[in-house]
């Protein structure tokens, strides 16, 4: 990327923090529930958490390797962006922990209280003490470190309480040693004191309090935890998997290497003293802008459970009204099949339910005419029907092929596990091709009807996850066309010998023909000049050439929507090069998921929706699949869709030129678009059809214009 070009592109790792920044301004939006403004700092959390492991880790990498390749965006070295992101990471530690000090004093009007020892009651204090010794101390696996007890290795993300030793020996010199105790994984993370009310204590804090129990022949001093961030940006040896010829044992072997890797982050409770912190730094091998101090804890996933378990009369105050995914208006009971084949369906999840989805696929896996079923598979839930079902087919006689990407990250002994299951019913496995992750999520169920060759196809935006389908926002597009399915039944072939240049009639498939399909429909909106429309919704946006081609578009007059959650590298707004560009995004109850590309308005226009974001990992080095949208009535559904989230003035951030977000100025009506695609959802299915087109159309009119 040419040097002028930086006017307009920003560095994708602070994009990235700035969209962690706007799930912590959720966290401090009032209009939130309690307990749900509380989950949003969980999910900062993580999010975090998994930014250090993965981007900072190949940052540090980088740094090893490649020290003087220059960012195509910022211009930076990895080393700069590393400092770049240490300052930007610093004030955010400082955000949340305001933040949550907030929230859980407001929680504790409701009897939830997250408790330091000294606040406990008296006979809380016992009732600890007595816990502690009888069930965690006979389980605690304390070191010392000194000439015999060298320095341990510290498990990813697990949390250590640590302590300056003094010897108790009168009259001898003073000896200062290290003390370290693993909080054990098999414990929980908190202490539920007994009463009505939910108080609770963390449990390093506990094991903390009890050190002197623990040490017993030591002074106690200096009392702290600490928590460890290991890189984990780790990918399968190529080389190894010409020896082995097993991916899935390389996969294993891979994952235990994960649990050794360089430390990328310290994370501690209380203030280091100097010479603590050199001696970690020397430990560890990072530099003290890697040690940040949080006041929050540093595991905050048991809100989740105390938030599931709480009785109705407090979910009402502190979570969101409960919402289940409804049944589509566009499915009737019956067969699934005969319902595709006289039209396309597609449903918006978590809006509409999954259930369809899978009763095709039991359905097929009955069905005596049904041959074949294929599908890929990224990420499964720990418990899903989808495999139950396809292990049926199987059973029942059907060739039942699933290619699974064991290198779907943090998914992978998930996925392991399953591959193991599903061989064993007699399903047909195959892995992602070598070098390239399969991200795409398609299905094709092939039967015979008399000699005809009969295609079902499902392409989605997001994973087969039956647990995810009610926390993410994802359509999912069922049809019987021919061509779509010959395309299909083209690209599992493909898939099975290995070829990644196949040649499609409908589908797009990274990465040979959906980045240069995407740039030529770009260039047919270029030719209409000020006529010409483009609107994207995707998850990160940080392909050079796809930024290129956009922000001549805007050169050329085409008015451009872009709807990217996450990382976005294209700035908005820069006078010559974007200011035809505009850049929104939206977080809120739900995490929003799809990728849908429209080109064009009226009976010309174009409109895809698949797998892939506008990131050069997806677009050149992921077999990616977008599938066209044929159908009227569907290509309505997902402008609708659009339009509607376009308008949100209460969930939705603008992206300024200088690459802030501001929220838009809230005015009548105030449009959060979950909640109007919640509330059509209820309204679709329960009402009758000419009440139904009576509410549509009110709604309709709010999106005018």
């Amino acid at each position: 990327m040419g040097t002028e070009q930086m006017n307009y592109t920003q560095n994708r790792e602070l994009s990235w923090l700035k969209f962690n920044q706007r799930v912590l301004e959720e966290a401090r939006d009032e209009t939130v529930p309690l307990l749900e403004r509380m989950k949003f700092v969980a999910i900062f959390t993580s999010n975090l958490d998994e930014f250090f492991m993965i981007r900072v880790g190949s940052l540090f990498d980088m740094a090893h390797t490649d020290a003087d390749t220059r960012d195509s965006r910022s211009g930076m070295t990895p080393r700069e962006q590393l400092e770049q992101i240490f300052e930007a990471a610093a004030p955010l530690y400082k955000e949340r922990d305001k933040t949550y000090a907030e929230i859980k004093k407001q929680l504790s009007p409701y009897g939830i209280c997250g408790l330091d020892y000294k606040e406990l009651e008296q006979q809380e204090k016992k009732y600890v003490k007595k816990y502690f010794k009888e069930q965690i101390l006979p389980v605690l696996s304390p070191q010392i470190v000194d000439a015999n007890h060298p320095f341990p290795h510290l498990l990813n993300k697990e949390i250590y309480v640590t302590a300056n030793l003094t010897q108790k020996n009168k009259g001898s010199k003073e000896v200062h040693t290290l003390g370290l105790v693993p909080v054990p994984q098999f414990i929980s993370d908190i202490l539920y004191l007994p009463g009505h009310d939910i108080r609770y204590i963390r449990m390093e804090k506990v094991i903390m309090e009890y050190l002197n129990l623990v040490f017993d022949q030591y002074e106690v001093s200096e009392a702290n935890y600490i928590c460890v961030t290991r890189n984990a940006d780790i990918a399968p040896d190529d080389e190894s998997l010409e020896v082995t010829e097993d991916f899935r044992y390389l996969m294993k072997e891979t994952l235990h290497k994960r649990r050794r890797m360089a430390v990328v982050r310290l994370e501690t409770a209380e203030k280091l003293k100097p010479e603590m912190e050199k001696y970690f730094c020397e430990k560890f091998k990072i530099s003290p802008k890697q040690i940040f101090r949080t006041r929050m804890p540093m595991k905050l996933s048991y809100i989740f459970s105390i938030a599931g378990d709480l009785p109705d009369s407090m979910k009402r105050s502190l979570v969101y009204p409960p919402f289940v995914p409804q049944d589509s208006c566009h499915v009737q009971d019956g067969s699934m099949m005969k319902q595709i084949r006289k039209k396309d369906i597609l449903l918006f999840y978590p809006y509409e339910s999954m259930n369809p989805f899978l009763r095709l696929i039991k359905e097929a896996a009955y069905d005596p005419n049904v041959l074949t079923i294929k599908i890929t598979i990224y990420r499964l839930a720990r418990k899903a029907r989808l495999v139950e079902y396809l292990c049926a087919a199987a059973e029942n006689g059907k060739e039942v092929t699933v290619l699974i990407e064991l290198r779907a990250r943090f998914d992978e002994q998930n996925n392991i596990e399953w591959s193991e299951r599903m061989e064993e019913a007699g399903i047909r496995v195959i892995y992602g091709m070598e070098g390239y992750k399969v991200h795409s999520k398609i299905c094709l169920i092939t039967s015979r009807n008399r000699n005809d060759i009969q295609y079902i196809t499902q392409i989605g935006t997001g994973n087969y996850n039956e647990k995810t389908a009610a926390m993410y926002t994802d359509l999912s597009l069922m049809t019987a066309d021919p061509q779509i399915g010959r395309d299909a039944a083209e690209f599992f072939k493909n898939m099975s010998i290995g070829n990644l240049n196949g040649v499609y009639q409908n589908l797009i498939v990274s990465p040979t023909s959906l980045k240069p399909n995407i740039l030529r429909l770009i260039d047919e909106e270029i030719a209409k000049g000020e006529n010409g429309r483009i609107v994207m919704k995707m998850n990160s946006l940080t392909d050079v050439d796809f930024i290129e081609k956009i922000s001549k578009a805007s050169c050329a007059g085409v008015k451009i929507d872009l709807i990217v959650r996450g990382i976005c590298c294209i700035l908005p707004g820069i006078p010559g090069y974007t200011e035809n560009i505009r850049v929104m995004s939206i977080v809120g109850r739900y995490l929003e998921h799809p990728r849908i590309f429209c080109f064009g308005t009226g009976a010309e226009q174009k409109i895809y929706i698949g797998s892939a974001d506008m990131m050069t990992r997806n677009t050149e080095k992921r077999v990616e699949v977008a599938c066209p949208i044929l159908d009227k009535d569907i290509r309505n559904q997902i402008n609708h869709y659009m339009k509607v989230m376009l308008s949100d003035n209460v969930k939705a951030r603008v992206l300024q030129s200088d690459g802030t977000y501001r929220k838009k100025k809230a005015s009548q009506p105030f449009i959060d678009s979950q909640a109007v695609f919640m509330e059509e959802a209820l309204h679709a299915k329960k009402e009758a059809p000419e009440k139904r087109e009576n509410f549509l159309q009110k709604l309709a009119g709010l999106f005018r214009g």
